[in-house]
Protein backbone atom coordinates (compact mmCIF):
# COMPACT_ATOMS: atom_id res chain seq x y z
CA UNK A 1 0.00 0.00 0.00
CA UNK A 2 1.69 3.12 -1.03
CA UNK A 3 2.16 5.96 1.35
CA UNK A 4 3.47 9.59 2.27
CA UNK A 5 6.80 9.56 3.19
CA UNK A 6 8.85 12.65 4.31
CA UNK A 7 12.23 12.42 3.81
CA UNK A 8 15.02 15.56 4.94
CA UNK A 9 17.96 16.27 3.04
CA UNK A 10 16.37 14.96 0.19
CA UNK A 11 19.02 17.37 -1.95
CA UNK A 12 21.62 14.61 -2.15
CA UNK A 13 22.75 11.70 -1.13
CA UNK A 14 21.01 9.04 1.02
CA UNK A 15 17.87 11.37 1.23
CA UNK A 16 17.81 12.00 -2.23
CA UNK A 17 18.34 8.50 -3.20
CA UNK A 18 15.88 6.92 -0.77
CA UNK A 19 13.56 9.28 -2.24
CA UNK A 20 14.16 8.10 -5.84
CA UNK A 21 13.67 4.75 -4.45
CA UNK A 22 10.33 5.11 -2.59
CA UNK A 23 8.97 6.95 -5.14
CA UNK A 24 9.78 4.13 -8.17
CA UNK A 25 7.89 1.63 -5.35
CA UNK A 26 4.51 3.94 -5.81
CA UNK A 27 4.75 5.46 -2.57
CA UNK A 28 3.89 9.46 -2.53
CA UNK A 29 7.36 11.01 -1.73
CA UNK A 30 7.82 14.28 -0.18
CA UNK A 31 11.42 15.21 -0.57
CA UNK A 32 12.34 18.24 1.39
CA UNK A 33 15.41 19.88 1.19
CA UNK A 34 17.63 22.65 3.14
CA UNK A 35 17.10 25.92 0.31
CA UNK A 36 14.79 26.58 -2.11
CA UNK A 37 17.30 25.99 -5.40
CA UNK A 38 17.85 22.26 -3.93
CA UNK A 39 14.29 21.83 -3.89
CA UNK A 40 14.17 23.60 -7.86
CA UNK A 41 16.83 21.30 -8.48
CA UNK A 42 15.65 17.94 -7.65
CA UNK A 43 12.32 18.57 -8.99
CA UNK A 44 13.70 19.41 -12.34
CA UNK A 45 15.36 16.00 -12.17
CA UNK A 46 13.14 13.81 -10.63
CA UNK A 47 9.25 15.01 -11.86
CA UNK A 48 7.69 12.20 -10.14
CA UNK A 49 8.85 13.52 -6.84
CA UNK A 50 7.07 16.15 -4.58
CA UNK A 51 9.86 18.55 -3.74
CA UNK A 52 9.99 21.41 -1.26
CA UNK A 53 12.01 23.83 0.95
CA UNK A 54 12.00 22.74 4.86
CA UNK A 55 15.12 23.89 6.64
CA UNK A 56 14.82 21.79 10.19
CA UNK A 57 16.28 24.76 11.77
CA UNK A 58 12.99 27.20 10.79
CA UNK A 59 10.63 27.01 12.76
CA UNK A 60 7.64 27.79 10.02
CA UNK A 61 9.30 25.43 7.45
CA UNK A 62 8.71 22.68 10.19
CA UNK A 63 5.12 23.61 11.11
CA UNK A 64 4.59 22.52 7.75
CA UNK A 65 4.95 18.74 8.27
CA UNK A 66 1.99 18.92 10.68
CA UNK A 67 -0.10 20.11 7.41
CA UNK A 68 0.81 16.82 5.10
CA UNK A 69 -0.21 13.71 6.22
CA UNK A 70 3.00 12.02 6.95
CA UNK A 71 2.97 8.29 7.39
CA UNK A 72 6.40 8.16 7.13
CA UNK A 73 9.31 10.16 8.78
CA UNK A 74 12.80 10.01 7.63
CA UNK A 75 14.85 12.36 9.44
CA UNK A 76 17.81 12.40 7.13
CA UNK A 77 19.02 16.08 7.30
CA UNK A 78 22.39 16.43 8.81
CA UNK A 79 25.55 18.25 9.36
CA UNK A 80 29.22 17.23 9.80
CA UNK A 81 32.00 19.05 11.77
CA UNK A 82 35.15 17.35 12.66
CA UNK A 83 37.85 18.81 14.38
CA UNK A 84 39.91 19.15 17.60
CA UNK A 85 37.43 19.98 20.39
CA UNK A 86 39.91 23.13 21.41
CA UNK A 87 39.21 25.02 18.42
CA UNK A 88 36.20 24.43 16.91
CA UNK A 89 34.16 27.27 16.62
CA UNK A 90 31.58 27.26 19.28
CA UNK A 91 28.96 28.54 16.48
CA UNK A 92 30.13 25.41 14.08
CA UNK A 93 29.47 22.96 17.26
CA UNK A 94 25.62 24.84 17.69
CA UNK A 95 25.08 24.60 14.30
CA UNK A 96 25.47 20.66 14.58
CA UNK A 97 23.45 20.56 17.43
CA UNK A 98 20.48 22.45 15.61
CA UNK A 99 20.12 20.63 12.44
CA UNK A 100 21.24 17.14 13.51
CA UNK A 101 19.73 16.61 16.93
CA UNK A 102 17.53 19.49 17.51
CA UNK A 103 15.78 19.54 13.83
CA UNK A 104 15.05 15.95 14.29
CA UNK A 105 13.50 16.45 17.31
CA UNK A 106 11.47 19.31 15.61
CA UNK A 107 10.01 17.16 12.85
CA UNK A 108 9.03 14.34 15.06
CA UNK A 109 7.15 16.65 17.09
CA UNK A 110 5.48 17.98 14.36
CA UNK A 111 4.53 14.73 12.50
CA UNK A 112 3.71 12.93 15.77
CA UNK A 113 -0.13 14.24 17.02
CA UNK A 114 -1.47 13.24 13.26
CA UNK A 115 0.39 9.73 13.18
CA UNK A 116 -1.30 9.25 17.36
CA UNK A 117 -4.57 10.16 15.84
CA UNK A 118 -4.03 7.63 13.07
CA UNK A 119 -2.92 5.52 15.55
CA UNK A 120 -0.21 4.48 13.03
CA UNK A 121 3.17 5.78 11.76
CA UNK A 122 7.08 5.32 11.46
CA UNK A 123 9.92 7.41 12.17
CA UNK A 124 13.17 6.34 10.74
CA UNK A 125 16.12 8.58 12.56
CA UNK A 126 19.33 8.43 10.42
CA UNK A 127 22.15 8.00 12.81
CA UNK A 128 25.64 6.75 12.43
CA UNK A 129 28.40 4.39 13.48
CA UNK A 130 30.00 8.11 14.90
CA UNK A 131 26.54 7.18 17.29
CA UNK A 132 28.25 4.64 19.59
CA UNK A 133 31.83 4.97 18.50
CA UNK A 134 33.59 8.04 19.34
CA UNK A 135 37.53 9.70 17.89
CA UNK A 136 39.96 12.18 18.35
CA UNK A 137 38.83 15.23 16.45
CA UNK A 138 34.80 13.38 15.77
CA UNK A 139 33.48 15.15 18.99
CA UNK A 140 31.46 17.81 17.22
CA UNK A 141 30.25 15.22 15.19
CA UNK A 142 29.75 12.00 17.44
CA UNK A 143 28.31 14.35 20.40
CA UNK A 144 25.59 15.06 18.13
CA UNK A 145 25.10 11.57 17.02
CA UNK A 146 25.11 9.84 20.23
CA UNK A 147 21.88 12.07 21.57
CA UNK A 148 20.32 10.86 18.15
CA UNK A 149 20.70 7.25 19.35
CA UNK A 150 18.95 8.29 22.93
CA UNK A 151 16.55 9.72 21.33
CA UNK A 152 15.70 7.40 19.24
CA UNK A 153 15.67 4.55 22.36
CA UNK A 154 13.41 6.70 24.21
CA UNK A 155 11.05 7.85 21.36
CA UNK A 156 10.85 3.91 20.37
CA UNK A 157 9.41 3.06 23.67
CA UNK A 158 6.97 6.22 24.24
CA UNK A 159 5.21 5.60 20.95
CA UNK A 160 4.75 2.18 20.69
CA UNK A 161 1.52 2.14 22.67
CA UNK A 162 -0.10 4.30 20.09
CA UNK A 163 1.15 2.20 17.17
CA UNK A 164 4.12 4.28 16.04
CA UNK A 165 7.78 2.30 15.11
CA UNK A 166 10.96 4.22 15.40
CA UNK A 167 13.88 2.91 14.56
CA UNK A 168 17.28 4.10 13.16
CA UNK A 169 19.70 3.06 10.73
CA UNK A 170 24.05 3.85 11.51
CA UNK A 171 25.60 4.04 8.70
CA UNK A 172 29.36 3.74 8.20
CA UNK A 173 31.50 5.17 5.54
CA UNK A 174 29.32 5.39 2.66
CA UNK A 175 30.38 7.47 -0.83
CA UNK A 176 27.69 10.25 -0.91
CA UNK A 177 30.05 13.06 -0.16
CA UNK A 178 29.75 14.40 3.11
CA UNK A 179 32.66 11.94 4.78
CA UNK A 180 34.61 13.75 2.16
CA UNK A 181 33.68 17.14 2.91
CA UNK A 182 33.82 16.66 6.58
CA UNK A 183 37.54 14.95 6.82
CA UNK A 184 39.24 17.31 4.01
CA UNK A 185 37.78 20.29 6.17
CA UNK A 186 39.55 19.57 9.54
CA UNK A 187 42.81 21.20 9.07
CA UNK A 188 40.95 24.39 9.12
CA UNK A 189 40.25 23.93 12.47
CA UNK A 190 43.63 22.56 13.71
CA UNK A 191 45.90 25.43 14.94
CA UNK A 192 49.56 26.29 13.33
CA UNK A 193 52.26 23.56 14.48
CA UNK A 194 49.65 21.46 16.44
CA UNK A 195 51.43 18.10 14.84
CA UNK A 196 49.41 15.54 17.20
CA UNK A 197 45.95 17.10 15.71
CA UNK A 198 47.92 17.24 11.91
CA UNK A 199 48.76 13.49 12.60
CA UNK A 200 45.38 12.10 14.00
CA UNK A 201 43.64 13.91 10.93
CA UNK A 202 45.98 11.74 8.67
CA UNK A 203 45.17 8.90 10.84
CA UNK A 204 40.94 9.48 10.07
CA UNK A 205 41.39 10.32 6.63
CA UNK A 206 42.45 6.69 6.51
CA UNK A 207 39.67 5.32 8.24
CA UNK A 208 36.87 7.35 6.54
CA UNK A 209 38.16 7.64 3.20
CA UNK A 210 40.05 4.92 2.49
CA UNK A 211 37.15 2.34 1.45
CA UNK A 212 33.81 3.91 0.81
CA UNK A 213 30.59 2.11 -0.08
CA UNK A 214 27.73 2.53 -2.54
CA UNK A 215 25.14 4.98 -0.31
CA UNK A 216 22.66 2.45 -2.54
CA UNK A 217 22.83 -0.10 0.47
CA UNK A 218 22.20 2.65 2.77
CA UNK A 219 18.74 3.94 0.60
CA UNK A 220 17.47 0.80 -0.28
CA UNK A 221 17.89 -0.19 3.91
CA UNK A 222 15.82 2.77 3.88
CA UNK A 223 12.94 2.31 1.76
CA UNK A 224 12.58 -1.79 3.19
CA UNK A 225 12.19 0.47 6.97
CA UNK A 226 9.31 2.57 5.54
CA UNK A 227 7.74 -0.32 3.62
CA UNK A 228 8.29 -3.31 6.33
CA UNK A 229 6.01 -4.36 8.83
CA UNK A 230 7.47 -4.29 12.05
CA UNK A 231 11.31 -2.86 12.21
CA UNK A 232 14.47 -3.89 14.81
CA UNK A 233 15.21 -1.09 16.92
CA UNK A 234 18.42 -0.29 14.74
CA UNK A 235 20.28 -1.27 11.59
CA UNK A 236 24.24 -0.73 11.08
CA UNK A 237 25.76 -0.85 7.61
CA UNK A 238 27.18 -2.16 6.99
CA UNK A 239 26.90 -6.05 8.56
CA UNK A 240 29.91 -5.95 10.89
CA UNK A 241 30.68 -2.21 10.94
CA UNK A 242 30.14 -1.66 14.52
CA UNK A 243 32.75 -4.82 15.57
CA UNK A 244 35.51 -4.35 12.68
CA UNK A 245 35.96 0.29 13.63
CA UNK A 246 35.84 -1.21 17.36
CA UNK A 247 39.01 -2.92 17.25
CA UNK A 248 41.15 0.24 15.19
CA UNK A 249 39.89 2.96 17.30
Amino acid sequence: MAKTILITGAGSGFGKAAAIELASRGHDVIATTETQAQADALAAEQPGITTMKLDVTDADDVAQAATLGVEVLINNAGVGVLGPMATVPMDKVRLSFEVNVLGMVAMSQAVIPGMRDRGSGRIINVSSIAGVLASPLGSPYCMTKHAVEAFTKSLRGELAPHGIDVTKVNPGPYNTGFNDRMVNNIPTYIDEGDTSATETHAFVSQIVLGDQLDPMEVAMSLADLAEADETPEETFLPAGIREALAELL
